[in-house]
């Protein structure tokens, strides 16, 4: 948090350089867009971070599994498939490997992990996908 302040006082004393040399230049028009353009970086950081604050626990039992997913707001979904009928889903493409995973069972679809980057989706997808056939083999 403290180095978000620093950027923000950074921001903040060039908009005010600038908005002073436009505003002796005659162009006091300026001055309000680059203090409106500081509000829009603030509010577009405390939005990124916000959302930040998702995530989704997903645990494997042998007769449940569970996807917990959090959002930035605290509100808390969760859902249950059966390991048995539950398939893992993995779309890759050959650029950039997983594009999306989900679980799905008769009509049912979860799309999980899509926040994570593309090594972590691999890692997931591999460890889930093992878990999740260990469980079935029991």
């Amino acid at each position: 948090m403290r180095g978000f302040a620093i950027l923000m006082a950074l921001l903040g004393l060039v908009s005010l350089i600038c908005s002073i040399a436009f505003l002796m230049m005659g162009a006091w028009p300026v001055v309000g867009f680059f203090g409106l353009d500081i509000l829009l970086l603030w509010l577009a950081f405390k939005l990124n971070y916000r959302s930040g604050q998702a995530f989704e626990e997903v645990a494997i039992w042998p007769h449940d599994v569970l996807v917990r997913q959090v959002s930035p707001g605290g509100k808390v979904r969760e859902h249950r498939f059966n390991p048995f009928w539950t398939r893992f889903q993995v779309d890759r493409h050959e650029e950039f490997g997983i594009t999306r995973m989900a679980l799905s069972a008769g009509e049912r679809e979860l799309a999980i992990g899509s926040f994570l980057n593309p090594l972590d989706r691999e890692s997931f997808a591999r460890e889930f996908g093992q878990a999740l056939a260990t469980v079935k083999q029991r």
